[in-house]
């Protein structure tokens, strides 16, 4: 009897020594030192803290619409600067707001509900945060200068250009909204990989919680649904800046490919709000339904159905520009068509309420207004997917509201209800259940007053972005009852904010597991400590928490996997895609300036081209280059990450060590991200080739038919040698590999010449015709590659030289020959339809 109380006060000092040695490990630093932070909680509240930032702006600029159009007549503000301030409040609200503020929250709760102290490339996110703020920065600062753009959040073509659009506004808009895609393209490939790779052992797929099925689809979306507006945006300031006529009738170019790159993102954006909105209600319906969701299989088939189908919509946004019936048909269908998957989840959400004991807390009341404004904005979207209808009311303010209801009603009020349910969470206290529902009441009811009236007078034939209309038009009315349905909208957000600000000071210590949930988070100390889990559980089932409660305390007693942090390195589990069997130990980098340092500079790059100071930006570029490869060196055996003599005798290995670590996963992504840019640009090739009324193909092609097969030749000869050392590598053969490596890098060098001497022969004529000005953006993009292919491959030389690269550390090799792999593909794809197929097609040689 007496050994009891001995035994457990060891156990606890061993546990207090488990916490101390993670805390040091993983602790993030104070003051100015915080810019280096890396850790994912930190990140994911300053993402969230920005957008929320950005969001109250961009209601600020809601608020001086609605005041504009509350009267007719009004000269609240000049015709110049609406425009600006109508532009600005969607640019800020879908670029600034949305996407990140889902980003920041998913970056907070991933690691935490799959059972990870960590995303698997900290460093990638910490550097896309820098991007997303100063991209922000920049872009809101063409506001406060009047420099803002005034085209329209869509930026359409040709009124965005440089006759129509002669001053810096959507100079500001093309390269800030470019420079936070970077921010959104990180998260996304940072989320996919870390959701596949680090979950808890055990965790299969199908025992994933439906919030990281929501937060993978949604990843992997933005991966493959941003780099087409990226493309654009490239394109659109090439034009503006350079004169090159991508979206010029007279130089070969049409402005309606604008609308195609702009709509292949933006619908895609649709779901890619809506998903993680509806991931949080299919995380906290259960909870407060007190039972399991109905029909776990059937919602994982609709996300992933919603995200296929999705990018197969763009056109419907375009039913009004002349494409052809039955280009419109099928379209219209497609639109019709992704109702069914989210009618699914719909109705499992409605099941797992009928068939539980709903609880009516707070978060409770967000939903229940989610499910009816959602509801009807879908009921709008499919009478906007006829065509007919479309055309009755396009560019009115039927759409406005129908777009709202949507975006608003289906990501708005899921992310209030996620935010007051796991504030908890972060604070360790309750929100305050009589403001919370003030705020919910007066944003319900305000936001339909405005939005709902909208309808009627979109039928009514009120136009988009109209400055002012007449009293005799017979809107008066029905704009003054929206802008006060606005107004009252923005009192129940300032409600909500006064609970947030009250929160942290006054608010209820909350209990452990306060909502009695079923996923890991809640397990998890309120606030966690910034390693999450002391030891990483085993779990082989959907709820943990509701089958063994007392998961948290053995976690944090360290019972389970990795309870030792005395090597001083930063550790998580890394497991198998599809089953989670567990793999690798993964080892992470610490605290770093190099994100901020590079952001920075890009920063720089973006300022410099604003002011035509292309000298500055092209150091700046150079400089930011210098920087990232800088940054990746501090990888496999380098002392910052883990040097060779800090093995653990025992299995499972570093994943430096292995052959396929989380390095090679996250250039597989960030590749098909690249392809996804890639097939834009053919996608563009063609449509010109095809459709624009002034493209003209010259008679004989531009392009060296001997340099384009010789440049084509050395890297393919490359990458070949470059697959034979991998597999020595793999059979642990490592004789003259750094030799081998600095050969492989001089045929990417021999590429590289080669294509450059192709450009060069060329002579080119890019500001003259459309043809010539994607011919050379096409091969300015396989010259990128190349180099950025031979300077890896000479790096991976030099750190084969050093023994940083070898037969016992061969995972480097691995990640570099992906992005060989893909450029030799992307060379002779190139080749083919920008070199080959003009000549057999036009008989020329």
């Amino acid at each position: 009897m007496s050994e009891t109380p001995h035994s457990a006060s060891g156990d606890a000092r061993e546990a207090e020594r488990l916490h101390r040695e993670l805390a040091a490990v993983w602790a993030n630093p104070r003051g100015w030192r915080a810019l280096t932070v890396v850790n994912h909680s930190t990140l994911g509240l300053r993402f969230m803290a920005t957008g929320l930032v950005f969001f109250l702006l961009g209601g600020v600029l809601a608020m001086l619409v609605r005041a504009q159009l509350a009267l007719p007549d009004q000269a609240f503000m000049a015709p110049g600067i609406y425009h600006q301030v109508v532009t600005m409040h969607g640019t800020v609200m879908m670029f600034l707001f949305a996407i990140p503020m889902l980003e920041g929250l998913a970056i907070y709760l991933i690691p935490k509900m799959i059972g990870t102290r960590d995303l698997v490339c900290p460093r990638l996110t910490a550097f896309g945060y820098w991007c997303y703020l100063f991209g922000g920065i920049i872009l809101f600062s063409s506001l406060v200068l009047e420099m803002a753009p005034d085209s329209g959040w869509f930026m359409y073509t040709p009124l965005s250009s440089a006759e129509h659009s002669p001053g810096p506004g959507s100079d500001f808009w093309l390269l800030g909204i470019t420079f936070v895609e970077i921010s959104a393209l990180s998260a996304g490939v940072e989320l996919t990989v870390s959701i596949l790779r680090t979950r808890a052992p055990g965790m299969a797929l199908h025992r994933m919680p439906l919030f990281a099925w929501y937060i993978l689809a949604m990843a992997l979306m933005i991966v493959v649904g941003f780099p087409p507006l990226i493309l654009g945006s490239v394109l659109l300031e090439l034009e503006r800046a350079a004169g090159l006529p991508f979206f010029t009738v007279s130089g070969g170019g049409d402005p309606i490919l604008w609308q195609h790159l702009f709509w292949l993102f933006g619908h895609p954006e649709v779901y890619i709000i809506f998903l993680p909105a509806a991931g949080i209600v299919s995380t906290l319906l259960p909870v407060f339904a007190g039972r399991p969701i109905v029909g776990y299989g059937w919602v994982v088939a609709a996300i992933v159905i919603t995200g296929f189908i999705s990018f197969g919509l763009w056109v419907h946004h375009m039913f009004t520009v002349g494409i052809p019936q039955l280009a419109q048909a099928f379209f219209s269908a497609a639109s019709m068509l992704v109702a069914v998957p989210t009618a699914i989840q719909i109705f499992a959400w409605l099941a797992t309420l009928w068939l539980g004991r709903p609880r009516m807390a707070l978060p409770m009341l967000w939903i229940l207004g989610f499910l009816i404004i959602f509801v009807c904005g879908g009921l709008t979207g499919v009478m906007l997917a006829l065509v007919p209808f479309n055309w009755q009311v396009h560019d009115t303010h039927f759409v406005v509201a129908h777009l709202h209801y949507v975006l608003v009603g289906g990501m708005l009020f899921p992310l209030m209800a996620g935010l007051v349910y796991w504030l908890p969470l972060v604070s360790g206290r309750m929100p305050s259940e009589r403001l919370g529902r003030w705020g919910f009441w007066l944003t319900f009811l305000g936001f339909n007053l405005t939005f709902l009236i909208m309808h009627w007078t979109g039928l009514l034939g009120m136009p988009r972005r109209i400055y002012t209309y007449d009293t005799a038009m017979g809107w008066d009315l029905y704009n003054l009852v929206s802008s006060i349905g606005g107004f009252m909208m923005s009192a129940g957000i300032a409600m909500v904010l006064l609970d947030l600000a009250l929160h942290f000071r006054f608010g209820r210590p909350a209990p452990p597991n306060p909502w009695g949930a079923d996923t890991l988070e809640w397990s998890l100390a309120t606030p966690p400590p910034p390693y999450n889990f002391a030891s990483l559980p085993r779990v082989e089932t959907r709820h943990p928490l509701w089958e063994n409660p007392a998961l948290g305390d053995e976690i944090a007693r360290g019972e389970h996997a990795l309870a030792d942090a005395s090597h001083g390195r930063r550790e998580l589990l890394g497991g198998e895609a599809l089953t989670g069997r567990l793999r690798e130990v993964i080892h992470l980098p610490t605290n770093s300036w190099w994100p901020l340092a590079a952001a920075a500079c890009l920063a720089v790059v973006c300022v410099a081209l604003l002011v035509r100071l292309y000298p500055l930006a092209l150091v700046a570029f150079v400089v930011a280059a210098l920087m990232l490869l800088r940054w990746s060196w501090e990888n496999g055996a380098h002392p910052i990450a883990a040097a060779m003599g800090d093995d653990e005798p025992e299995a499972p290995p570093l994943h430096s060590r292995t052959h396929d670590g989380p390095g090679r996963w996250t250039m597989g992504v960030a590749l098909l991200a690249d392809g996804a840019f890639f097939l834009s640009l053919l996608f563009g090739w063609f449509y010109l080739w095809t459709v624009s009324p002034q493209w003209q193909m010259p008679e004989r092609s531009p392009l060296s038919l001997p340099l384009l097969v010789g440049a084509g030749a050395a890297f393919t000869l490359g990458a070949l040698w470059l697959e034979r050392r991998l597999r020595a590598l793999r059979a642990g053969e490592d004789d003259g590999l750094a030799t081998a490596l600095f050969a492989i890098a001089a045929l990417g060098g021999l590429h590289l010449l080669l294509g450059a001497a192709l450009l060069w022969r060329a002579e080119l004529a890019p500001t003259a015709s459309a043809h010539d000005a994607v011919l050379l953006v096409g091969l300015l993009y396989t010259l990128a590659h190349g180099l950025l292919a031979g300077v890896l491959a000479g790096l991976q030389g030099a750190r084969a030289a050093l023994g940083l690269v070898g037969a016992r550390l061969p995972f480097e090799p691995e990640v570099v020959a992906l992005l060989w792999r893909y450029q030799l593909g992307v060379y002779w794809i190139l080749a083919a339809a920008l070199g080959l197929l003009p000549r057999l097609i036009g008989g020329g040689v």
